[in-house]
């Protein structure tokens, strides 16, 4: 076995990124297919938006049965299937004759094998880092960036040769290289921990202590799926609340910026190379997120830092209707994704500080489970929008009220905690 913060924890951190930029780099290209596949099969602007619903919803409902994955065989193991799922779902998604075919294959299949291995290779970062774990989040999600500035640009270039069918049956191969990824993640002993790195896995949220007996009684509840923190810990509610109504918009810009573009006359190389955009400034600004996130004066604010990125990213979606120039578009990206940087590097760091890495699978499990069905919703609304009103311009509008309104919820309703508990500790209670 291996130990955390060792050697072979960065090489581990290496299949980590690239099973996150293989994973999750794939979505951010299927706004480049968007109009092949609704021409393909006759589809409505809101029947072809269910595809990356399906997709991005299983990726997270899947939360819970990764975690017994995870329990009874390992990450390793995990990772692995995950790879094959993804690998069988976008392959046979290729043959696909009818838009519910596709719904199966690519969503559900594809997208459960997209869960195993994006939470699994999450959850064991928390084992293998204890003193760098924030670095190694952000480190992980630069994986993540790359992946969304090499899918797109891929897809552009495969689109006219190869259609969506040949390019699916392609990256369906691409993606059973996390089964290799899979491989490297050996088991990892329980470190031992100082009293500075027991903080970072606090056992007693809000002061209400888990008794040995009551995660016996409810072992699959409490490992799996954790309703005791949701009832009781105020600071998941505020996580779990704020990030569900956040993703109701927060992916749409993926799936909706190049028909967008293109739908007002830009050309489709240059719509494509916004999504490219984005993903290189993540690859530089994610690292950048993860080295100002650790600096002191954000000790114990790190979910103030958080919250002026999600409200800063909610309102940048008000430049992107104002024109469709390509300038215009272009600070939009830029605007867009430093603060998506900001996000992506903070958000799992956030969880784990709040319930310990010994409850992190079963939080992780259940908030990605409820935070699915905004997923779900958020695409096929965008397109029954688009449909109805034939304005595209109308979902940022939208996505800037809804993201923007869960920052400034999680930042609000946190200080007001905070101020709470510095009153109850001057208080002496």
């Amino acid at each position: 076995m291996e130990t955390a913060d060792g050697p072979w924890a960065w090489l581990v951190l290496v299949a980590v990124m690239v099973t996150q930029g293989l994973i999750l780099g794939f979505p951010s290209c299927i706004g480049v297919y968007y109009t092949d596949i609704q021409s393909s099969f006759q589809a409505s602007n809101a029947e072809t938006s269910w595809l990356p619903s399906i997709i991005m919803a299983v990726l997270h409902t899947g939360g819970p049965l990764c975690s017994i994955l995870v329990e009874r065989f390992g990450c390793r193991v995990t990772v692995m299937i995950g790879g094959i799922l993804c690998g069988v779902g976008l392959v046979t998604s290729s043959f696909s004759q009818t838009i519910v075919q596709l719904y199966l294959s690519a969503g559900l299949t594809a997208g459960l094998g997209f869960c195993f291995g994006f939470q699994a290779s999450v959850t064991v970062l928390g084992y293998y880092f204890i003193r760098h774990r924030t670095l190694a989040n952000s480190l992980a999600a630069t994986g993540v960036s790359i992946g969304m500035a090499l899918w797109p640009l891929a897809a552009q270039y495969l689109l006219e040769p190869l259609g969506w069918r040949g390019s699916f049956l392609l990256f369906g191969a691409v993606l059973l290289n996390c089964c290799v990824c899979g491989a490297i993640i050996r088991p990892v002993k329980a470190p031992k921990l100082s009293p500075e790195q027991e903080q970072l896995a606090p056992e007693i949220p809000n002061g209400t202590p888990h008794r040995e007996e009551d995660m016996e009684q409810g072992e699959g509840l409490y490992r799996y799926m954790a309703f005791d923190l949701l009832l009781r810990h105020r600071r998941y509610q505020i996580f779990t609340i704020g990030l569900t109504w956040m993703s109701l918009g927060f992916i749409l810009p993926l799936f909706y910026l190049v028909p967008y573009s293109t739908s007002n006359g830009m050309d489709e190389e240059k719509a494509a190379l916004l999504l490219v955009i984005i993903g290189i400034i993540n690859i530089f600004a994610r690292p950048v997120a993860g080295v100002v996130s650790i600096q002191k004066v954000f000790n114990g604010r790190l979910m103030y830092l958080f919250s002026i990125s999600v409200i800063l990213n909610g309102l940048s979606n008000l430049i992107c209707p104002l024109s469709v120039s390509f300038p215009i578009l272009l600070i939009y990206c830029i605007l867009y994704s430093i603060t998506m940087s900001f996000i992506g590097s903070l958000v799992f760091q956030l969880l784990m500080d709040a319930v310990g890495m010994k409850r992190f699978p079963g939080a992780f499990g259940l908030f990605t489970i409820i935070e699915s069905s905004t997923l779900l919703a958020g695409p096929p609304l965008a397109g029954l929008l688009v449909d109805l009103t034939d304005q595209y311009g109308l979902v940022f509008y939208a996505v800037c009220l809804v993201v923007s309104s869960s920052g400034l919820f999680m930042g609000v309703t946190s200080f007001v905690i905070d101020r709470k508990e510095d009153k109850d500790r001057r208080d002496g209670h």
